[in-house]
């Protein structure tokens, strides 16, 4: 049986980190997050290079080759990050964790590092196919603490094995696994786990059929828990190449999201610079005589060059217009054609709706989601996310309207008899209860 797999990404600063180290990719034959840690910015360094390094890989390879590659990239990536570290003495300690599927054929090829994790959701059951590289995960494995200790352990974040902290060589843990018809990946990192319980997870992935929706989901959800840290995830599904056709074939576009996105558009920049270069007139040196001689032959090199930079540039140009996402457009949620960056004074998106929905009218967990465009591959997929917004908010002054309502009814306004009025508390009462206090709800007076 042939296989494809679908494929989405979605990265957030989270509510209290001021920047974003995680880093993912996700493409037809490869997935990746990374988890940086360390330094001012050594976090971004590190998950960016990592994932920017593996990246290369996605493309069509021999089963038999798959682990081989990526061990080989990660440690390059390793070895790039310690080589870094050396240079620069402000990216000394930085470090990422780092999980990277490859598939061929119906074989998924996994390496891991670190505390990121993977989970695959077959039928309605949900199993954690990683195992944590933690000091709390080693002395649970050990029998030192059970597993009520590990959830409230004061190490929990202690890492004992990442990428780019140490010299030394890279202890991976890797895999070859059946790609599953059906089955559907997560790849996050902590930033998601650590606040969102595994029964959420598992429901979240088993009841929004569209990958897109399930990522934002799952990013909301962590926002709403409070989102101390960066959130990132990753997903894709199995699926069966037979059943495809021309309207639900996934896309072959890759998805970058989280500190590789800017690394990747200063490589795109860059090889459109060095296709610039090899079009310019200027680079030939030889003799006049010479120059004379072979001037037909370079003349035709370079139209032809300069033919397929243009057409480099529109086939660019084309892809960016048939992407889409949601931001804010004078106060209002804004749908945009095109992606929300710039080269030099060429933007590369425009306003393509202006809708009535206020940002100020949404809650704090969807307008913390709108600081930054929310990227989607169709108009579609964004005018769903916008409708999900409207129903949330009509949702909310439901519920407001209805608690307004309560409170001035005139059924609940207290009588005047002595009988049914209710004594002052006393000065102590006003405390609220602790944890530790029985359910906490105050002892009645005798």
């Amino acid at each position: 049986m042939s296989v494809q797999l679908r494929f989405a990404a979605r990265s957030d600063v989270g509510a209290v980190r001021k920047n974003n180290q995680d880093a993912g990719y996700a493409g037809p034959h490869l997935l990746v997050l990374a988890d940086g840690m360390g330094g001012a910015a050594g976090g971004d360094t590190a998950s960016s290079v990592t994932v920017s390094r593996l990246s290369e890989l996605d493309d069509v390879h021999g089963a038999e080759d798959l682990l081989p590659m990526l061990r080989e990239a990660v440690t390059e990536a390793h070895d790039e990050l310690v080589a870094m570290a050396e240079e620069d003495r402000s990216l000394k300690g930085m470090g990422t964790t780092c999980i990277a599927i490859m598939r061929s054929g119906n074989k998924l090829a996994m390496v891991h590092i670190g505390d990121s994790r993977a989970y695959q959701l077959r039928g309605d059951s949900l199993i954690q196919v990683t195992k944590d590289h933690t000091l709390v995960q080693y002395l649970l494995d050990h029998g030192q603490i059970t597993a009520e200790e590990a959830e409230n352990h004061p190490k929990k974040n202690v890492i004992m094995r990442a990428l780019g902290d140490t010299e030394g060589e890279v202890e991976l843990d890797e895999s070859i696994r059946e790609a599953v018809v059906g089955d559907r990946w997560l790849l996050c990192s902590d930033g998601l786990f650590g606040v969102v319980s595994n029964e959420t997870i598992a429901h979240t992935l088993l009841h929004y059929a569209n990958l897109e929706k399930c990522a934002d989901r799952l990013i909301e959800l962590a926002l709403a828990a409070g989102a101390p840290d960066n959130v990132t995830v990753v997903l894709f599904d199995v699926m069966d190449d037979r059943e495809l056709t021309a309207s639900n074939a996934p896309s072959t576009i890759p998805v970058v999201v989280g500190s590789a996105s800017a690394e990747f558009e200063k490589e795109e920049r860059a090889k459109v610079v060095r296709t610039r270069d090899v079009a310019d007139p200027n680079c030939l040196t030889d003799d006049d005589e010479s120059t004379k001689r072979k001037w037909p032959a370079r003349l035709a090199v370079i139209v032809g060059v300069f033919v397929l930079l243009a057409g480099g540039l529109f086939g660019g140009w084309y892809w960016t217009q048939s992407q889409y996402y949601v931001y804010a457009a004078d106060g209002n949620v804004g749908i945009y054609r095109g992606i929300p960056q710039a080269l030099g004074p060429l933007e590369l998106s425009h306003l393509e709706k202006r809708t009535s929905l206020r940002i100020e009218d949404l809650n704090d967990t969807a307008q913390r989601r709108l600081e930054q465009p929310v990227t989607h591959s169709s108009r579609e997929d964004a005018e769903g996310f916008v409708q999900d917004l409207e129903d949330d908010f009509l949702r909310d002054k439901i519920v407001k309207n209805e608690e307004l309502k309560e409170s001035e009814d005139p059924r609940e306004t207290p009588s005047e008899s002595p009988s049914s009025s209710s004594p002052e508390p006393s000065g102590d009462s006003s405390t609220p209860p602790t944890r530790g206090d029985s359910g906490g709800q105050p002892e009645e007076t005798p």
